[in-house]
């Protein structure tokens, strides 16, 4: 009986490698958008099944007999994303079936597939008061040399009943390295709002001072006053104190913002102004649904929004829909390549880890060139009624 228990383990411990490898091994299939402005690929590039097996298994036959998963992942989405010396680095949120997030860092020479965990998962410095639950880092190579994560750090609200074994308070957690291997921690976001989610910063100075994308809002998932994606300024990053926030792109009635909008990654520079990539949440029968969407700001006054394209640009299709928390679509990290490639990494239903690729070029073309919206169905229906008129005789 304890030989047939061996062999058979052995067996089992040869397959679980054969099939993950298998997995990541795999190459990805780009599939063109039909609106010409991305292209999605056939599979996620990580998923829960792409977490190394030792992190997961004890694959000590006498210790794990059966083989059992120890350490049980239920996803991998909403990953920071950086081009750190030639490759494309993920900074991935990882959860645990324990519902605790945390970071690791994964990398592909190409930025579609072959994404390779990296030996250790991140093990996050801590401050005086320690972080229950992170999530959602941001990465930003600034102008002042250091790469900065900025991420949501989750505590218990302490102004609860203790029989209130929900209510949170989010605030941005801060940490900063030159090698993305020692990491820095500096103290969490100082500002006038309650709660602060989806913050990164701009990836340089304005006037000497360090300009901070924001989300404040009254709790913990409802905005209250506050949301909006805001824009304030720190003078120093050791001392990381807001001032001067304000709205640059507020949610507004009946649009795909109407009930929560947020920053996603840092903007991207181009001759003609900074594109940003960001979130709108709206309601609906069947629950809250996140979007992508686009907007640019001018070159030198970044407090500016001067293209925002109506509508969504990328929505969940019918199967990145379903996942644990359903119809949703969010992205903290793109990377924009010197040739004018743009890999935008975006997580479908907290669940798993999508790439889709575009060129500045493009996203530029479509922020200028798409019509903004009109905020009524009247404005809506005079759009596609130009459109129309300036297509006679083309069609």
């Amino acid at each position: 009986m304890k030989t047939t228990t061996k062999k058979t383990c052995s067996k089992s411990i040869e397959q679980l490698y054969k099939e993950h490898t298998g997995l990541t091994k795999r190459k990805n299939i780009e599939i063109p958008h039909s609106s010409n402005i991305y292209s999605k690929y056939q599979y996620p590039i990580l998923t829960a099944e792409h977490v190394p097996l030792y992190w997961r298994y004890d694959l000590n036959k006498e210790s794990n007999p059966l083989l059992l998963e120890r350490i049980g992942i239920n996803a991998v989405f909403n990953a920071g994303a950086i081009k750190w010396q030639g490759k494309y680095v993920l900074a991935l949120r990882v959860e645990g079936k324990d519902r605790k997030s945390f970071f690791a860092l994964a990398e592909s020479d190409n930025g579609i597939d072959n994404f390779k965990f990296w030996e250790t998962p991140l093990t996050l410095p801590q401050t005086s008061d320690p972080d229950i639950n992170v999530y959602d880092m941001r990465l930003t190579l600034h102008e002042d040399g250091y790469v900065y994560g900025i991420f949501c750090t989750e505590r218990k609200n302490p102004n609860v009943s203790e029989l209130d074994t929900s209510s949170a308070i989010a605030n941005a957690g801060i940490v900063r390295s030159k090698d993305l291997k020692t990491w820095e921690r500096l103290p969490d976001l100082m500002s006038s709002s309650n709660q602060q989610r989806n913050v990164t910063l701009h990836p340089e100075f304005v006037a000497g001072n360090y300009a901070i994308y924001t989300r404040p809002q009254d709790g913990f998932i409802e905005t209250g006053t506050g949301g909006g994606i805001g824009l304030g300024f720190i003078a120093d990053m050791s001392f990381p104190k807001v001032e001067n926030e304000v709205i640059i792109n507020p949610k507004e009635y009946h649009t795909i913002y109407e009930l929560k909008n947020g920053q996603g990654p840092s903007p991207i520079k181009t001759r003609e102004g900074w594109l940003h990539l960001a979130h709108g949440v709206r309601n609906t029968a069947a629950g809250l649904r996140y979007v992508l969407y686009m907007f640019m700001t001018d070159l030198n006054d970044i407090t500016n929004v001067i293209f925002q394209p109506g509508g969504y640009f990328m929505a969940p299709d019918d199967k990145e829909i379903i996942g644990d928390v359903g119809n949703v679509l969010f992205s903290n990290g793109w990377i924009a390549d010197d040739n004018g490639d743009v890999y935008i990494y975006y997580a479908s239903s907290d669940t798993r880890m999508h790439v889709a690729k575009s060129t500045i070029q493009t996203l530029v073309d479509y922020c200028k060139n798409t019509p903004e919206d009109k905020h009524s169905s009247r404005g809506s229906v005079e759009q596609i009624m130009n459109l129309i008129e300036n297509n006679k005789g083309l069609y």
